[in-house]
């Protein structure tokens, strides 16, 4: 045993002696204090008994107990309790020898509300503060989207705001083209419309056949009554309801409410498919890869990701799971108490129920195949990259910038990050142009600019060893690809000779070719002549996207930034008119062009505005210049 394994194991053994024999959640700390791992016990007794005999366990926990300083414990009454504390503790802390959900997306629902007499129809995404019945979870915004379009036809359920509602003096383009039943002008009685309601929560809620069956019999009472008119429509909302029904991939008949979980790995990477299946629907699935130490089992790693994917959702009342956990009782009570009612973990041997797990665990691999093999082409890529331009190894982390402008107006600099995993959108980042000094259209100037904020916020911010927690993104760049030639390298240079960095960074001016022909660009290093690249050569492609994706990403957020100034209201260039001062001022007089003619008199006698904020407005529409 060696001598740091044996102080860890030393100081375990002093927590032991005062330990209970009952439920709870112990941290392991290092020397930095630092904490490491979060473990749940039955009996935090016997089970931080194992640490102090590392000697049979795996090298993994050896390092451990090595680096364990001190520990912490929180007793619990129930071992379910203690699993929704330690999965709440392990998405707080991020410890590093715990299994870590890493991308921890929040799932979009359909909503309908229930506080207004006509009950809108929408996408809700977070907490659930509005009163209303919500309906999923979906895989994506573009399923609900969809969704939502097929249950408009079905059911002509409004999806606008309640302002938007409130102002119509007759019905908007919805109505027109039959995917709104326009309760707000009275086309339908408030008593219709709460049917027509009705019929979508059912049909949400997994009684389909009996609202279909009830369309199809007015469909064929409408035809024999000659009201072909209606019929038509019956028949377009049955048409719709079919096609909700058909967007799911696979469907379950025998399986109303459920989420499927299949874990996958190879080569030391896990990937864990979970599908949503709700009113005997797929409402889509979501691939994750969770941050594992390869030596632990698919067992192990299942069970960490159940706990700290349900940490903050409501499980549904079926759970379906490609591997058995170690105690499935445990993880079922904890489920329970999130949800309120009885939830049921199952890893099912035959039937549809199998069926929908193994398809679950073929898409889990087939995921975790073309995540390995886009990873080994990045992985050749950024070892091309590091070849042709003379680094000592490959680049973990690669950052591109680009400006965009026109004439200087609503100017944004734009930073594209890649790595080993390709693009990685999450570091993406916007700089908008704020020096009064550079001169309208100096792509130098506003180079200078964005380097000099970025690098001394890194610089003063960052340790050049550092890592996104979640992504193993490191927080400084190896390479920095700039969208320009020899001028734009020698205002980069100025900026680094300045700042006096802390860590080597290298930096590559990139000139479009003659007549800005891709395939012809120049490249600038510092010390080096201008070269180019082999014709065809897969790191020039590489490159390529690099600078095009930073390209559209600046003139993507500089349309933005633009049409914000476009549609700007007057009103908001006055210091002291905020929302409700400027919805006062145009509910009186109708438009920011009225109110910069009404006189001082008419502004003073709006409610809410005193004489000196309409000296204020009056003065701001009628200065002289």
């Amino acid at each position: 045993m060696t001598e740091s394994m044996q102080a860890g194991a030393e100081v375990i053994r002093a927590f032991v002696k005062t330990l209970p024999s009952s439920p709870g959640v112990y941290r392991m700390i290092d020397e930095a204090g630092e904490v490491m791992y979060v473990g749940k016990a039955r009996s935090l007794k016997a089970r931080v008994t194992n640490y102090t005999r590392p000697e049979g366990l795996e090298v993994r926990l050896q390092r451990m107990i090595a680096a364990t300083r001190t520990m912490e414990f929180v007793r619990t009454q129930t071992e379910a309790e203690a699993l929704l504390l330690e999965a709440n503790l392990i998405k707080r802390l991020k410890p590093r020898f715990n299994v870590l959900l890493r991308d921890d997306k929040s799932f979009p629902y359909i909503l309908i509300r229930t506080d207004h007499e006509a009950p809108e129809l929408r996408k809700h995404r977070g907490i659930r503060r509005q009163p209303g019945h919500y309906f999923g979870p979906f895989a994506s915004a573009l399923a609900v989207k969809r969704t939502i379009a097929s249950l408009q036809k079905a059911f002509l359920l409004r999806t606008c705001s309640d302002s938007f509602y409130r102002g119509r003096t007759r019905p908007c383009m919805l109505h027109q083209i039959k995917r709104c039943s326009a309760p707000c002008t009275g086309e339908i009685s408030i008593e219709a419309y709460g049917e027509l309601v009705e019929d979508a929560r059912q049909f949400l809620s997994g009684r389909s056949k009996s609202v279909q069956d009830r369309l199809q019999g007015e469909m064929n009472g409408a035809a024999q009554s000659l009201d072909f008119e209606r019929a038509a429509l019956l028949r377009d909302r049955l048409s719709a309801l079919a096609l909700v029904q058909s967007q799911g991939e696979i469907a379950a008949r025998s399986v109303e409410e459920a989420d499927v979980f299949a874990v996958a790995h190879e080569a030391g990477q896990f990937c864990v498919q979970v599908f949503f299946f709700r009113a005997h629907q797929n409402w889509g699935n979501y691939a994750y890869r969770p941050k594992a130490d390869p030596t632990l089992s698919d067992t192990e790693v299942l069970e960490a990701f159940m706990g700290q994917f349900y940490e903050d959702r409501t499980p549904p009342r079926l759970v379906l799971l490609s591997h058995d956990p170690s105690d499935r009782a445990v993880l079922e009570e904890a489920l329970t108490s999130r949800l309120g009612s009885r939830v049921y973990v199952e890893v099912p041997k035959r039937g549809e129920k199998r069926d929908l797990v193994n398809h679950a665990l073929n898409n889990a691999r087939e995921a975790l195949g073309r995540q390995l093999a886009e990873g080994a082409t990045q992985k050749t890529l950024l070892e091309g990259v590091a070849e042709l331009f003379g680094l000592e190894e490959p680049p973990r982390r690669i950052e591109i910038y680009d400006n965009s402008h026109i004439s200087g107006t609503n100017a944004v600099g734009a930073m594209v990050v890649a790595g080993e995993e390709g693009f990685s959108k999450k570091h993406y980042r916007t700089f908008n142009i704020r020096s009064t000094d550079i001169t309208p259209g100096d792509d130098f100037g506003m180079m200078r600019e964005v380097l000099t904020r970025r690098f001394s916020r890194l610089a003063n911010e960052s340790d050049p060893d550092a890592e996104d927690e979640n992504t193993g993104m490191p927080d400084w760049p190896d390479v920095v690809f700039i969208d320009g030639g020899q001028g734009q390298l020698n205002a980069v240079r100025e900026v680094v000779a300045k700042l006096d960095l802390p860590r080597e960074v290298t930096f590559i001016g990139m000139a479009k070719g003659e007549e800005r022909d891709a395939g012809r660009e120049k490249f600038f290093m510092e010390g080096k002549e201008a070269f180019m690249l082999p014709h065809r050569d897969p790191v020039l492609y590489y490159v390529q996207r690099l600078r095009d994706e930073a390209h559209r990403f600046a003139i993507g957020t500089h349309r933005a930034r633009r049409k914000k100034d476009t549609i700007k209201n007057p009103l908001d260039e006055i210091e002291g008119i905020g929302p409700t001062r400027k919805r006062a001022l145009l509910q009186h007089f109708g438009s920011a062009k009225a109110v910069s003619r009404a006189s001082l008199a008419d502004l003073a006698a709006i409610p809410g505005i005193s004489s000196a904020m309409a000296q204020l407005v009056y003065d701001h529409f009628n200065r002289s210049d």
